[in-house]
């Protein structure tokens, strides 16, 4: 997946329906509210609620600290 896809515009977290953020590798998908990571396989987000991970407090900071927050 990459950023210009048209695709990450209706793209929203199955739990709390906000958007995502696709990370620069290009093959996970992060809600910073939630603090989830969806992965991206051969190119189709893997959204059901099971497949998202919880990301540490380190691991959060590492991912945010170059996005700017959204609307």
């Amino acid at each position: 997946m990459n950023p210009d896809d048209p695709l990450l515009k209706i793209l929203v977290c199955p739990l709390d329906k906000g958007p995502l953020t696709l990370l620069d590798s290009g093959d996970t998908l992060y809600n910073p509210r939630l603090r989830r990571r969806y992965p991206v396989r051969d190119g189709v987000p893997q959204l059901l609620p099971s497949s998202g991970e919880p990301v540490s407090d380190e691991e959060h900071e590492r991912i945010t600290g170059g996005l700017q927050p959204q609307p």
